[in-house]
């Protein structure tokens, strides 16, 4: 039996925050179903994969093993149908504003009157006070307010993260912070709201720079992949691709000064600590470049590796899904045709989703049944229907 196999959750996610935090409870075993529009919420369609299945990338990575239901939680005539599901749940999910949360029907208050043992895992952009509380925003948002968009890329020129890692750690925050508020249930029957934030997240991972930025006042900017408090920390050019080499503290420096035949690094004031050799980063990653440059990017790894240095391939994403090491290591869900990744995390007592998750359902595929299972007036949903406030398919 897997840990989460009687946890009830109402998923009103969109796009990765919200629908991650849901996809990591129905991995170990949460009932998980998502709610959205009957029309189908934006994130549905982002990155159209063209195969014929239903949603587009982001929907079927974050949304399987997930029940959906078709349903508007804005109409004020779907209330009897969000208040019964809300009855019978442990969790809701919902990565909105506080007032469209007061809108859908969520705000704390009034769910926690139909259900006192409810936890509200509620994700907003910038918390829940202060003056911005009210304002929506995205993952970027979190990236450009924290001072890590300042200080990637180079000087002057700031670049977001290809990747949502603002919106991935606030869905882990609010999974996790379930999981306390569910054991804090335990001992007093009664639920709570999970408060997490993307600008709150996003600081997190830059608090030791901004801890050190008060303390000492560096105003650093941007360095390109050269790290800035060790090296040599760069990606460097080899005669057929990239490669990334990380040398932080004095072991891995002296095994690098030797392997590039650099011994008088050892006895270099610039090189002293790592705090120095990132300040004269530049100096130490032109050196690795020339070493680099009329090696193939194998011939740099093997050495590399041969001396104890942390160092990869920069891939392509073409590439990420030929690497043998990657395909033997496991991270791919089997059978899944599409590149579907395992959620990276393993109790040794406990099997994750075996055999794997169903695919990410059809808009609507099970309004049905759980329509059926709340067993609610039939006249009043055939109401709902002909309002438009409910998706059923096949028009049933």
């Amino acid at each position: 039996m897997r840990p989460l196999a009687n946890l009830k959750v109402l998923d009103f996610g969109q796009f990765v925050a919200g629908p991650l935090c849901g996809l990591l409870l129905a991995e170990f075993g949460a009932d998980v179903i998502r709610i959205e529009r009957p029309e189908g919420a934006p994130d549905r369609d982002v990155q159209p994969l063209g195969d014929g299945e239903p949603g587009g990338a982001i929907y079927r990575h974050l949304n399987r093993g997930k029940r959906s239901l078709a349903m508007d939680p804005f109409h004020g005539a779907t209330r009897p149908l969000l208040d019964a599901l809300l009855a019978r749940s442990d969790v809701v999910i919902a990565n909105v504003p506080p007032q469209t949360r007061t809108a859908m029907g969520l705000d704390f208050e009034r769910i926690r009157a139909i259900n006192p043992g409810i936890i509200l895992a509620a994700n907003s952009a910038f918390g829940e006070t202060g003056p911005l509380a009210a304002q929506p925003g995205y993952d970027g948002v979190g990236q450009a307010m924290s001072g890590a968009m300042h200080l990637t890329g180079e000087a002057g020129q700031p670049r977001t993260a290809y990747v949502h890692y603002v919106d991935y750690l606030s869905a882990a925050l609010g999974a996790y912070g379930i999981m306390m508020a569910l054991r804090m249930r335990e001992s007093t029957g009664r639920g709570q709201v999970v408060h997490t934030s993307l600008l709150g997240s996003a600081l997190l991972t830059m608090a030791a720079t901004l801890m050190e930025e008060r303390a000492l006042g560096l105003d650093r900017e941007g360095s390109g992949n050269r790290a800035q408090s060790a090296g040599p920390a760069d990606v460097y050019a080899a005669r057929d691709g990239h490669v990334l080499l990380q040398v932080v503290g004095p072991g891995m420096f002296r095994r690098c000064a030797r392997l590039l035949g650099r011994e008088d690094w050892l006895s270099d004031e610039r090189f002293q600590d790592d705090d120095a050799r990132g300040r004269h980063g530049a100096e130490l990653s032109a050196v690795v470049a020339s070493w680099c440059a009329p090696r193939s990017v194998q011939e740099c790894l093997a050495a590399f590796a041969a001396a104890g240095l942390p160092a990869a391939p920069v891939l392509s994403p073409r590439q990420v899904l030929e690497h043998t090491g990657i395909t033997a290591g496991g991270f791919w869900l089997p059978g899944a045709g599409l590149p579907l990744t395992r959620i990276p995390l393993a109790l040794s007592d406990c099997a994750a989703a075996d055999p794997p998750l169903p695919p990410a359902p059809a808009l609507g595929a099970d309004t049905r049944a759980i329509l059926d299972s709340l067993a609610l007036d039939p006249a009043a949903l055939a109401a709902l229907r002909a309002a438009g406030a409910l998706g059923i398919p096949g028009g049933e």
